[in-house]
Protein backbone atom coordinates (compact mmCIF):
# COMPACT_ATOMS: atom_id res chain seq x y z
CA UNK A 1 0.00 0.00 0.00
CA UNK A 2 1.06 3.36 -1.12
CA UNK A 3 1.52 5.80 1.46
CA UNK A 4 0.66 9.70 0.77
CA UNK A 5 2.96 12.34 3.22
CA UNK A 6 1.49 15.49 4.09
CA UNK A 7 2.48 17.96 1.39
CA UNK A 8 2.28 15.31 -1.14
CA UNK A 9 0.63 14.89 -4.84
CA UNK A 10 -1.47 11.79 -4.51
CA UNK A 11 -2.52 12.32 -8.23
CA UNK A 12 0.75 11.49 -9.90
CA UNK A 13 1.26 15.21 -11.49
CA UNK A 14 4.28 15.80 -9.29
CA UNK A 15 5.53 12.17 -9.20
CA UNK A 16 9.18 12.98 -10.96
CA UNK A 17 10.48 15.29 -8.57
CA UNK A 18 13.77 16.32 -9.22
CA UNK A 19 16.38 16.35 -6.58
CA UNK A 20 16.68 20.57 -7.70
CA UNK A 21 12.61 20.94 -6.65
CA UNK A 22 12.96 18.54 -3.55
CA UNK A 23 15.76 21.28 -2.08
CA UNK A 24 13.51 24.57 -3.01
CA UNK A 25 10.82 22.38 -1.73
CA UNK A 26 12.82 21.63 1.90
CA UNK A 27 13.99 24.87 2.00
CA UNK A 28 10.50 26.85 1.78
CA UNK A 29 9.52 24.99 4.55
CA UNK A 30 12.15 25.50 6.87
CA UNK A 31 11.86 29.08 6.26
CA UNK A 32 7.66 28.87 6.94
CA UNK A 33 9.24 26.84 10.20
CA UNK A 34 11.51 29.64 10.78
CA UNK A 35 8.78 32.40 10.49
CA UNK A 36 6.02 30.33 12.90
CA UNK A 37 9.31 29.90 15.53
CA UNK A 38 10.00 33.79 15.56
CA UNK A 39 5.62 34.43 15.49
CA UNK A 40 5.66 31.57 18.42
CA UNK A 41 8.38 33.75 20.52
CA UNK A 42 7.42 37.48 20.41
CA UNK A 43 9.49 39.22 22.77
CA UNK A 44 8.01 39.94 25.73
CA UNK A 45 9.88 42.09 27.92
CA UNK A 46 10.15 42.85 31.63
CA UNK A 47 11.65 45.57 33.69
CA UNK A 48 11.77 44.60 37.97
CA UNK A 49 12.88 47.86 39.48
CA UNK A 50 14.00 46.77 43.72
CA UNK A 51 14.00 50.00 45.49
CA UNK A 52 14.58 51.13 49.17
CA UNK A 53 10.91 50.49 49.55
CA UNK A 54 9.45 49.16 46.67
CA UNK A 55 9.81 46.05 44.39
CA UNK A 56 7.89 47.00 41.09
CA UNK A 57 7.33 44.68 37.72
CA UNK A 58 6.34 45.24 34.96
CA UNK A 59 6.03 42.91 32.12
CA UNK A 60 5.20 44.30 28.28
CA UNK A 61 4.40 43.49 25.18
CA UNK A 62 5.69 45.39 22.04
CA UNK A 63 2.48 46.49 19.61
CA UNK A 64 3.63 48.36 16.94
CA UNK A 65 5.58 51.49 17.86
CA UNK A 66 4.00 51.24 21.32
CA UNK A 67 4.03 48.83 24.43
CA UNK A 68 0.93 46.41 25.36
CA UNK A 69 1.17 45.96 29.45
CA UNK A 70 0.66 42.35 30.02
CA UNK A 71 0.81 41.92 33.65
CA UNK A 72 2.18 43.73 37.09
CA UNK A 73 3.15 43.27 40.02
CA UNK A 74 4.41 46.30 43.04
CA UNK A 75 4.83 45.10 46.47
CA UNK A 76 5.80 47.67 49.25
CA UNK A 77 8.76 45.39 51.17
CA UNK A 78 10.62 48.70 53.02
CA UNK A 79 14.25 46.58 52.01
CA UNK A 80 16.17 49.50 53.51
CA UNK A 81 13.97 49.74 56.67
CA UNK A 82 16.98 50.86 59.58
CA UNK A 83 19.53 50.93 57.04
CA UNK A 84 20.07 54.52 57.58
CA UNK A 85 21.32 53.60 61.51
CA UNK A 86 22.52 50.22 60.91
CA UNK A 87 24.38 50.26 57.61
CA UNK A 88 22.80 46.59 56.75
CA UNK A 89 20.00 45.31 55.19
CA UNK A 90 18.11 43.45 57.84
CA UNK A 91 16.88 40.23 58.32
CA UNK A 92 13.16 40.95 58.40
CA UNK A 93 13.66 43.16 55.42
CA UNK A 94 15.62 40.62 53.37
CA UNK A 95 12.69 38.01 54.16
CA UNK A 96 9.96 40.14 52.91
CA UNK A 97 11.69 41.21 50.14
CA UNK A 98 12.42 37.26 48.91
CA UNK A 99 9.01 36.72 49.37
CA UNK A 100 8.28 39.63 46.82
CA UNK A 101 11.00 38.50 44.00
CA UNK A 102 9.87 34.82 44.03
CA UNK A 103 6.29 36.06 43.27
CA UNK A 104 8.11 37.94 40.41
CA UNK A 105 10.36 35.34 39.01
CA UNK A 106 7.02 33.82 38.86
CA UNK A 107 5.05 36.05 36.83
CA UNK A 108 8.17 36.38 34.39
CA UNK A 109 8.28 32.63 34.28
CA UNK A 110 4.43 31.88 33.42
CA UNK A 111 4.75 34.83 30.74
CA UNK A 112 7.23 33.99 29.13
CA UNK A 113 9.55 36.81 29.05
CA UNK A 114 12.53 36.88 26.37
CA UNK A 115 14.46 39.83 27.39
CA UNK A 116 15.11 41.31 31.13
CA UNK A 117 16.45 43.89 33.45
CA UNK A 118 16.22 43.59 36.96
CA UNK A 119 17.72 46.65 38.92
CA UNK A 120 18.46 47.49 42.73
CA UNK A 121 19.06 51.01 43.43
CA UNK A 122 20.10 52.86 47.20
CA UNK A 123 19.10 50.34 49.29
CA UNK A 124 21.37 48.16 47.88
CA UNK A 125 24.09 50.61 46.77
CA UNK A 126 24.23 51.82 49.93
CA UNK A 127 24.64 48.69 52.14
CA UNK A 128 27.30 46.67 53.38
CA UNK A 129 25.47 43.23 52.77
CA UNK A 130 23.95 44.57 49.44
CA UNK A 131 25.89 42.26 47.32
CA UNK A 132 25.47 39.09 49.69
CA UNK A 133 22.28 40.00 49.44
CA UNK A 134 21.15 39.45 46.04
CA UNK A 135 23.67 36.51 45.54
CA UNK A 136 21.40 35.14 47.42
CA UNK A 137 18.13 36.48 45.34
CA UNK A 138 19.55 34.63 42.58
CA UNK A 139 20.41 31.34 44.08
CA UNK A 140 16.76 31.43 45.53
CA UNK A 141 14.97 32.67 42.46
CA UNK A 142 17.28 33.13 39.13
CA UNK A 143 16.87 36.92 38.77
CA UNK A 144 19.94 38.33 38.47
CA UNK A 145 20.26 42.29 39.30
CA UNK A 146 22.53 44.85 38.83
CA UNK A 147 23.26 47.69 40.80
CA UNK A 148 22.91 50.67 39.19
CA UNK A 149 24.30 54.05 39.66
CA UNK A 150 23.05 57.45 40.77
CA UNK A 151 22.86 58.63 37.47
CA UNK A 152 21.59 55.85 35.26
CA UNK A 153 19.44 56.09 37.90
CA UNK A 154 18.29 59.40 37.06
CA UNK A 155 18.56 58.64 33.21
CA UNK A 156 16.55 55.76 33.08
CA UNK A 157 13.68 57.84 34.92
CA UNK A 158 13.79 60.79 32.46
CA UNK A 159 13.70 58.19 29.52
CA UNK A 160 10.87 56.60 31.29
CA UNK A 161 8.80 59.97 31.90
CA UNK A 162 10.42 62.88 29.74
CA UNK A 163 7.34 63.02 26.85
CA UNK A 164 5.41 64.77 30.08
CA UNK A 165 7.28 67.78 30.00
CA UNK A 166 5.32 70.69 27.98
CA UNK A 167 6.01 70.38 23.94
CA UNK A 168 6.15 74.42 24.87
CA UNK A 169 8.27 74.26 27.69
CA UNK A 170 12.15 75.22 27.23
CA UNK A 171 13.21 73.13 30.06
CA UNK A 172 12.24 71.58 33.34
CA UNK A 173 13.10 69.56 36.38
CA UNK A 174 12.38 65.73 36.63
CA UNK A 175 12.36 64.69 40.09
CA UNK A 176 11.90 60.91 41.81
CA UNK A 177 11.46 61.06 45.27
CA UNK A 178 12.47 57.28 46.19
CA UNK A 179 13.06 55.33 50.17
CA UNK A 180 16.59 56.29 49.98
CA UNK A 181 17.83 59.02 48.01
CA UNK A 182 16.28 61.73 45.50
CA UNK A 183 17.17 61.97 41.49
CA UNK A 184 17.33 65.21 40.40
CA UNK A 185 17.27 65.76 36.24
CA UNK A 186 17.12 69.16 34.68
CA UNK A 187 16.19 69.16 31.03
CA UNK A 188 16.10 71.55 28.45
CA UNK A 189 14.48 71.38 24.63
CA UNK A 190 17.80 72.14 22.42
CA UNK A 191 15.07 72.88 19.39
CA UNK A 192 11.19 73.59 19.26
CA UNK A 193 9.84 70.07 18.69
CA UNK A 194 12.13 67.91 19.46
CA UNK A 195 12.90 66.07 22.97
CA UNK A 196 14.49 67.12 25.67
CA UNK A 197 17.62 66.27 26.77
CA UNK A 198 19.29 65.98 29.91
CA UNK A 199 21.46 69.53 30.71
CA UNK A 200 22.58 68.01 34.35
CA UNK A 201 21.42 65.93 37.00
CA UNK A 202 21.97 65.68 41.00
CA UNK A 203 21.42 62.65 43.50
CA UNK A 204 20.46 63.52 47.34
CA UNK A 205 21.09 61.11 49.79
CA UNK A 206 17.49 61.10 51.43
CA UNK A 207 14.15 59.78 50.77
CA UNK A 208 11.30 58.97 52.45
CA UNK A 209 12.15 56.37 54.53
CA UNK A 210 15.40 57.51 55.84
CA UNK A 211 13.71 60.77 56.55
CA UNK A 212 10.92 59.31 57.96
CA UNK A 213 13.43 57.28 60.49
CA UNK A 214 14.92 60.61 61.35
CA UNK A 215 12.48 62.37 62.14
CA UNK A 216 9.46 60.20 62.69
CA UNK A 217 6.71 59.62 60.37
CA UNK A 218 3.51 58.77 61.88
CA UNK A 219 2.75 62.30 63.55
CA UNK A 220 4.74 65.42 62.22
CA UNK A 221 3.66 68.75 63.77
CA UNK A 222 4.10 72.10 61.71
CA UNK A 223 7.17 72.34 63.19
CA UNK A 224 9.11 69.69 62.68
CA UNK A 225 7.52 70.01 59.61
CA UNK A 226 9.24 73.18 58.63
CA UNK A 227 12.62 71.57 60.09
CA UNK A 228 12.68 69.05 57.77
CA UNK A 229 11.54 71.17 55.09
CA UNK A 230 14.61 73.27 55.61
CA UNK A 231 16.94 70.63 56.26
CA UNK A 232 16.36 69.41 52.37
CA UNK A 233 15.91 72.99 51.01
CA UNK A 234 19.58 73.51 52.37
CA UNK A 235 20.62 70.50 50.81
CA UNK A 236 19.23 71.10 47.43
CA UNK A 237 20.65 74.97 47.69
CA UNK A 238 24.46 73.85 47.71
CA UNK A 239 23.80 72.87 44.17
CA UNK A 240 23.67 76.25 42.90
CA UNK A 241 21.95 76.55 39.85
CA UNK A 242 23.56 73.84 37.38
CA UNK A 243 23.50 75.26 33.27
CA UNK A 244 22.06 78.91 34.87
CA UNK A 245 18.44 77.56 34.27
CA UNK A 246 16.96 78.46 37.35
CA UNK A 247 15.43 81.82 35.66
CA UNK A 248 13.88 79.73 33.44
CA UNK A 249 11.43 78.74 36.31
CA UNK A 250 11.47 82.19 38.06
CA UNK A 251 9.56 83.42 34.94
CA UNK A 252 7.59 80.68 34.55
CA UNK A 253 8.86 79.00 31.44
CA UNK A 254 9.58 75.67 32.86
CA UNK A 255 7.75 73.21 35.41
CA UNK A 256 8.16 70.31 37.31
CA UNK A 257 7.51 66.79 36.32
CA UNK A 258 7.44 64.43 39.72
CA UNK A 259 8.00 60.09 39.15
CA UNK A 260 7.15 59.01 42.47
CA UNK A 261 4.86 57.31 44.76
CA UNK A 262 4.58 60.71 47.14
CA UNK A 263 3.15 62.74 43.97
CA UNK A 264 0.99 60.57 42.43
CA UNK A 265 -0.44 60.08 46.55
CA UNK A 266 -0.70 64.11 46.41
CA UNK A 267 -2.49 63.63 42.82
CA UNK A 268 -5.27 60.75 44.13
CA UNK A 269 -5.60 62.60 47.72
CA UNK A 270 -6.29 66.16 45.35
CA UNK A 271 -8.92 64.27 43.07
CA UNK A 272 -10.26 62.34 45.87
CA UNK A 273 -10.61 59.13 44.41
CA UNK A 274 -12.08 56.35 46.32
CA UNK A 275 -9.59 53.82 44.79
CA UNK A 276 -5.81 54.74 42.99
CA UNK A 277 -6.64 55.16 39.28
CA UNK A 278 -3.54 55.48 36.83
CA UNK A 279 -5.47 56.68 33.93
CA UNK A 280 -6.73 59.60 36.43
CA UNK A 281 -3.46 60.59 37.46
CA UNK A 282 -0.65 60.06 34.79
CA UNK A 283 -0.33 63.48 32.98
CA UNK A 284 -2.39 65.43 35.64
CA UNK A 285 -1.07 68.82 36.46
CA UNK A 286 -0.94 70.32 39.85
CA UNK A 287 -0.18 74.45 40.28
CA UNK A 288 1.93 74.52 43.41
CA UNK A 289 -1.00 76.17 45.74
CA UNK A 290 -2.93 72.72 45.20
CA UNK A 291 0.41 70.46 45.78
CA UNK A 292 1.25 72.25 48.75
CA UNK A 293 -2.55 72.34 50.43
CA UNK A 294 -2.47 68.66 49.69
CA UNK A 295 0.72 68.63 51.91
CA UNK A 296 -0.61 70.20 54.69
CA UNK A 297 -3.45 68.19 54.81
CA UNK A 298 -1.88 64.88 55.29
CA UNK A 299 0.70 66.74 57.55
CA UNK A 300 -2.68 67.24 59.89
CA UNK A 301 -4.10 63.70 59.45
CA UNK A 302 -3.01 61.23 61.88
CA UNK A 303 -1.71 58.21 61.28
CA UNK A 304 -4.48 56.24 60.81
CA UNK A 305 -6.50 58.80 58.58
CA UNK A 306 -3.77 58.84 56.49
CA UNK A 307 -3.94 54.98 56.35
CA UNK A 308 -7.69 55.44 55.59
CA UNK A 309 -6.68 57.07 52.49
CA UNK A 310 -6.98 54.89 49.63
CA UNK A 311 -4.35 56.33 47.61
CA UNK A 312 -1.98 56.18 50.39
CA UNK A 313 -2.87 53.00 52.91
CA UNK A 314 -1.49 51.92 56.24
CA UNK A 315 2.19 51.03 54.12
CA UNK A 316 2.46 54.52 53.08
CA UNK A 317 0.96 56.57 55.61
CA UNK A 318 4.33 57.04 57.78
CA UNK A 319 5.84 58.00 54.65
CA UNK A 320 4.32 60.74 52.58
CA UNK A 321 4.62 63.49 54.78
CA UNK A 322 8.19 63.42 54.66
CA UNK A 323 8.04 63.32 50.78
CA UNK A 324 5.63 66.28 50.86
CA UNK A 325 8.44 67.90 52.39
CA UNK A 326 10.59 67.11 49.84
CA UNK A 327 8.60 68.49 47.75
CA UNK A 328 8.03 71.64 49.38
CA UNK A 329 11.40 72.02 49.55
CA UNK A 330 12.17 71.32 45.63
CA UNK A 331 9.37 74.49 45.22
CA UNK A 332 11.10 76.98 47.25
CA UNK A 333 14.50 76.12 45.39
CA UNK A 334 13.00 75.58 42.15
CA UNK A 335 9.95 77.59 41.95
CA UNK A 336 7.61 76.71 39.71
CA UNK A 337 3.60 77.37 39.21
CA UNK A 338 3.01 73.52 37.73
CA UNK A 339 3.65 70.39 38.70
CA UNK A 340 3.28 67.45 36.53
CA UNK A 341 2.30 64.27 37.88
CA UNK A 342 3.83 60.85 36.10
CA UNK A 343 2.78 57.99 36.75
CA UNK A 344 5.96 56.16 34.79
CA UNK A 345 9.38 56.26 35.28
CA UNK A 346 12.44 53.72 35.81
CA UNK A 347 10.41 50.50 34.76
CA UNK A 348 9.23 52.12 31.71
CA UNK A 349 12.72 53.54 30.64
CA UNK A 350 14.12 49.91 31.02
CA UNK A 351 10.95 48.98 28.68
CA UNK A 352 11.87 51.37 26.04
CA UNK A 353 15.57 50.09 26.14
CA UNK A 354 14.13 46.20 25.48
CA UNK A 355 11.74 47.06 23.27
CA UNK A 356 14.32 48.68 20.56
CA UNK A 357 16.97 45.77 21.63
CA UNK A 358 14.52 43.43 20.66
CA UNK A 359 13.61 45.06 17.45
CA UNK A 360 17.16 45.28 16.58
CA UNK A 361 17.39 41.48 17.09
CA UNK A 362 14.57 41.05 14.87
CA UNK A 363 15.61 43.01 12.25
CA UNK A 364 18.82 41.31 12.43
CA UNK A 365 17.15 37.79 12.17
CA UNK A 366 15.47 38.76 8.90
CA UNK A 367 18.14 40.17 7.40
CA UNK A 368 20.32 36.54 8.02
CA UNK A 369 16.99 34.52 7.02
CA UNK A 370 16.76 36.43 3.38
Amino acid sequence: MTEVKSGGDAGGRGGGKTPQDRQAQNASKQSSQKRFKHKRRAPRLAALDLGTNNCRLLIAAPSGKSLRIVDAYSQIVRLGEGLSKTGVLSQEAMQRTFGALEACAEKIKRRGVTHMRCIATQACRGAENGEEFLQEVKLRTGLEFEVISTEEEARLAVAGCAELIDDDAPSGLIFDIGGGSTELSWVQRKQAGKPVEIATWASMPFGVVSLSEKWGGRDIDAQTYADIVEEVRLAISELGDPEGLKNAFQSGNAHLLGTSGTVTSIAGVHLRLRRYRRDKVDGLWLTAREARGVSEKLRKMSFDERADEPCIGRERADLVVCGCAILDALLHEWPAERIRVADRGLREGILAELSLQARKERNRRRRANR
